[in-house]
């Protein structure tokens, strides 16, 4: 079965195209999100409330899920991601918290803030143990953007084994929006969560 917009996760794993999942939408706070998201303070954008938002998750909205419904408490299973700053947001949370998160989805990520800090963090971070990684970038985004996330899914493929561990998707003619994620999330479920695949 291939994405298209109108298909749900429930359609994927009806089918049996991915493990049997639990996807948690979290609100976010429109324009005040890039204080949220962003790992670092940058000049004139400010920010740097990710490791506030790590605490939110891991503190209250994690254990909530795990009172209120079945689900396998095991970093092994447990992913994160976004997309545009919620990317830059997933990747950080999931490269810094790899005992927490094991599978990361990455959506054009805003790699390019603050200097692009997140690759100087991950370059000198223990990511261990190895999460698996679904990172990806439209043709049609800008060519910083396009270029940005180049180089950090290079500089990740030398600790993680491309194709196994780490996804890395130039998506042809894709822009930078909603109606573009939409039609990547079949795609980035098949890689992290395979149907074929033991959760634990």
């Amino acid at each position: 079965m291939d994405w298209h917009v109108g298909h749900t996760a429930d359609d994927f794993i009806l089918t049996g195209a991915v493990q049997p999942l639990i996807i948690v939408g979290i609100y976010n706070i429109g324009k005040s999100r890039i204080h949220e998201y962003t790992p670092t303070k940058a000049p004139r954008l400010g920010g740097g409330r990710a490791d506030r938002y790590a605490k939110f998750l891991t503190q209250e909205v994690m254990p909530f899920i795990h009172r209120e419904y079945r689900v396998v408490a095991d970093a092994r299973v447990t992913g994160i991601g976004g997309s545009s700053l919620g990317g830059l947001l997933s990747l950080y949370l999931g490269l810094m918290h790899p005992r927490v998160f094991g599978r990361i989805a990455a959506l054009s990520p805003s790699v390019w803030w603050n200097q692009r800090v997140l690759h100087r963090m991950t370059a000198a971070a223990n990511i261990e143990p190895r999460p698996r990684i679904w990172l990806d970038i439209g043709t049609q985004e800008a060519r910083a953007s396009f270029r940005r996330s180049s180089n950090i899914a290079t500089s990740s493929a030398e600790r993680l084994q491309l194709g196994k561990d780490l996804s890395y998707q130039r998506v042809e003619g894709a822009e930078h929006n909603e109606a573009a994620w939409a039609r990547r999330v079949g795609p980035f479920l098949r890689f992290l969560y395979p149907a074929a695949e033991s959760t634990v």
